[in-house]
This record gives structure tokens, C-alpha cells and sequence, in this order.
């Protein structure tokens, strides 16, 4: 009934500030994170540096944020 396989941890590595650091998010947040990246024409390590120097909380909410704005962004959007 339910598929919840994108709330999945899934653990990555990125580098930030030349240093090698691991992200913990759900499946879903990586995809849309991916996704994202691409149509800034970024890496994903060059995407979540940004996000890293704007953040005032934890990277992975700050992650999470993110990508809830962008696709209620995208939503709003759609119903515009």
C-alpha cells in the first residue's frame, strides 16, 4: 500500500573545505538534491558547499530545506 523506500538513510561523502565529511539523508533528499544540482549545472559537492556556507543549522536540515523549498517552489508553480 505504502512504498517507503525513499525514506531510506542513505550516507554519503562530500568534500567541504577540503575536508571529507559524510551526510546521512534519505533516499528521496539525494535524488531530488541530484536533480537539483543538475539543473544548476553543478556538481552535487559544489551544490551542498553552497548550502553548507548558507546554513545557520545542521547541514542535513539545512539539506532537507533545500529541497522542500524548491519543490513547493515547483508547485507553486504549477498551480500558478
Amino acid at each position: 500500500m505504502l512504498d517507503l523506500d525513499d525514506a531510506t538513510l542513505e550516507k554519503h561523502s562530500v568534500t567541504l573545505a577540503g575536508h571529507r565529511t559524510s551526510i546521512s539523508l534519505e533516499r528521496g533528499f539525494w535524488r531530488h538534491l541530484r536533480r537539483l544540482a543538475d539543473e544548476e549545472g553543478l556538481a552535487i559537492n559544489e551544490l551542498v558547499r553552497l548550502i553548507d556556507e548558507a546554513r545557520t543549522g545542521s547541514l542535513s536540515g539545512a539539506l532537507r530545506a533545500y529541497v522542500l523549498q524548491n519543490l513547493e517552489r515547483d508547485l507553486a508553480k504549477l498551480h500558478a
